[in-house]
């Protein structure tokens, strides 16, 4: 019993090292900074344009409002679409083959999953985060009562989303396909979750649909965050349904942490050396 708790601990341990050492490489690459401060000039730029509009209902300004539901969704979207990507990809070159043959490598495989891509949200909510407080005014309502909201919204979003993300990558045939079974369907849903506009304009059939998903009640939770209570007016009921948002992120979260597991085991114990050189092949005349 001892000695399978150490190998467990182990693997955590090493696991959590390798999703360290990730992120900070990531940081620290061109390619990836890049990426953050375009991400944030999109993002900051749109808003800045847009500073003096008025949001109907409201006498809020549209930064103060549009600005914690697109937090929301870079949440969603990034630990949905990042793990279904690296597992399906890291799938194809052998890497979960060669955690496979390690004792406990995959749960050490996953736990630096877990940790790079959690950490990998901090840069891009900064860099949207600390030039939009320069920029705009009225954007934390609610001050530490808020930043508190925060920390547990993402906390429980977190763990409602990445085990999406890592069911996308374990059941998807190969990485060419994460766009049309994963960042698509996400794509859609984050546009019809309320992060552009009130989910009240739409059809009632629409609204019903997207409220079982998660990315909705993440952005519902950050909006909470930061907005005062005159804003909840715009959302459906006409509140901020605190109870709801931990009730449907807490389901999401135990159903996916059970979920997930099993199918990532099943897809590793299908995982062989031949399959990895197909992928590689097909990968290969994809390419081409």
């Amino acid at each position: 019993m001892n000695s399978s708790r150490h190998r467990t601990v182990h693997a955590v341990r090493v696991g959590l090292a390798r999703g360290w050492t990730e992120f900070m490489l990531s940081i620290r690459s061109p390619q990836d900074q890049g990426f953050y401060l375009f991400t944030a000039v999109a993002i900051v730029g749109y808003l800045f344009l847009r500073r003096d509009t008025e949001v109907e209902g409201t006498s809020l300004l549209l930064p103060s409002v549009a600005m914690p539901s697109i937090l929301g969704a870079l949440v969603a979207f990034g630990v949905i679409i990042g793990p279904a990507y690296a597992l399906a990809m890291e799938r194809e070159d052998g890497t979960l083959l060669r955690a496979k043959a390690v004792p406990r490598g995959i749960l050490g495989y996953v736990s630096g999953q877990v940790l790079y891509h959690s950490l990998n949200l901090f840069p891009s909510l900064l860099t949207i985060l600390i030039p939009s407080f320069l920029l705009f005014d009225n954007l934390a309502h609610r001050g530490l009562e808020g930043w508190l909201t925060v920390i547990w919204v993402l906390l429980l979003g977190l763990l409602a989303t990445m085990p999406i993300g890592i069911i996308i990558g374990s059941l998807v045939p190969n990485v060419q396909k994460v766009s049309t079974w994963g960042m698509l369907p996400v794509m859609v849903l984050t546009g019809l979750s309320g992060i552009f506009f009130p989910i009240t304009m739409l059809w009632g059939w629409v609204q019903v649909i997207v409220q079982l998903f998660p990315i909705y009640w993440l952005g519902l939770g950050m909006r909470s965050a930061f907005l005062p209570e005159s804003a909840a007016s715009l959302e459906v009921g006409g509140s901020w349904r605190t109870l709801e948002t931990v009730g449907v992120l807490s389901a999401w979260a135990i159903v996916g942490v059970l979920v997930a597991p099993i199918v990532l085991r099943r897809m590793a114990r299908r995982q062989s050396g031949s399959q990895v050189e197909a992928a590689r092949q097909e990968a290969v005349q994809w390419v081409r």
